[in-house]
């Protein structure tokens, strides 16, 4: 696996209505948890009378990890059928939030199930959906002398350097793709005086 799906951007509000409940539903690229939190808390910031905020999202590549939520729904009437679209989509670092005015007119369980379900496919049908390559993160270390050996080879290979420390010891960061990084790995670490390491 060297790529994967997401969504570039945060989605359009879409609102869907079901026997007078309101779903507001909206997808979100994210990276970690902390930024779910942050969503979920601007969204109640916005929608500060709601009854329910419900989510399901994906986080990472290799071995992705997901998480769903009901908010007080029945069990699995809501997060489950949110996440079931975010595998339908085949989508990782993905957030969806469908958040729902109750209308006075209970729904079910199957309704619950099929309107949660049709909010997060309709914020999905929304988004602008993306491939990305898998991305290995190296920590590369050298004196100064070696700085022009270094920058040669990523000038060369048309390496990202996401960040550098230039000083009496260097050390630069660099983002390589998967399918490339043993061979960068491999022309680094056979520089003698220079320190190829992979990020945790």
């Amino acid at each position: 696996m060297e790529s994967y799906k997401t969504i570039s951007q945060p989605s359009e509000e879409v609102l869907f209505k079901e026997k007078n409940s309101k779903f507001f539903s909206y997808a979100f690229p994210v990276s970690n948890e902390d930024e779910v939190k942050e969503i979920i808390l601007s969204l109640k910031k916005k929608h500060h009378t709601a009854r329910h905020f419900c989510y399901a999202y994906q986080i990472g590549t290799e071995n992705p990890s997901y998480r769903v939520n009901d908010d007080g729904e029945p069990n699995n009437s809501a997060g489950m059928p949110i996440y079931g679209q975010i595998q339908s989509f085949e989508l990782t670092n993905t957030l969806i939030v469908v958040v729902r005015y109750f209308g006075g007119i209970k729904l079910g369980v199957g309704g619950l199930m099929s309107a949660y379900k049709t909010a997060a496919q309709l914020a999905l049908e929304n988004s602008l959906i993306t491939n990305k390559t898998i991305d290995i993160n190296f920590i590369i270390s050298f004196d100064y002398k070696n700085l022009n050996n270094v920058m040669r080879v990523t000038k060369e290979k048309n390496i990202q350097i996401t960040s550098q420390k230039m000083e009496l010891n260097c050390e630069i960061e660099i983002s390589v793709p998967k399918k490339n990084a043993q061979n960068i790995f491999t022309i680094f670490s056979s520089f003698y005086e220079v320190i190829i390491k992979k990020k945790c």
